[in-house]
């Protein structure tokens, strides 16, 4: 009995952290938070040519952080797309440059 209480607590936890204070608002979009992430992901690799890192911050694809190209988590510059009623809300954390502009053809 001990692992169900120790894994939901856990979950708890990881729900409760605060959010990163450091972030700028972009934009919303009225498509989901899994469209406009991997639109973010697709458009920075493409016009780079490098690894770009999509890191689930919620189950079920609700919210994501995408890492520009370069950046590695849990700590680089990231696009920060999180639901907002039925669409998604995104915002920027981080030094990149234009990278952070490019975000808004996403949304």
């Amino acid at each position: 009995m001990k692992y169900p209480f120790v894994v939901s607590v856990l979950a708890l936890a990881a729900c409760a952290a605060p959010g990163p204070d450091n972030s700028n608002s972009i934009g919303q979009s009225q498509q989901s938070p899994s469209a406009v992430a991997q639109c973010i992901a697709t458009n920075w690799a493409n016009s780079s040519g490098q690894t770009v890192y999509m890191e689930y911050v919620l189950a079920g694809g609700r919210a994501f952080n995408v890492y520009v190209p370069g950046q590695q988590p849990p700590s680089g510059a990231a696009a920060l797309v999180r639901p907002n009623g039925s669409g998604s809300s995104v915002g920027f954390r981080g030094a990149g440059g234009n990278a952070a502009g490019s975000v808004s053809k996403c949304l």
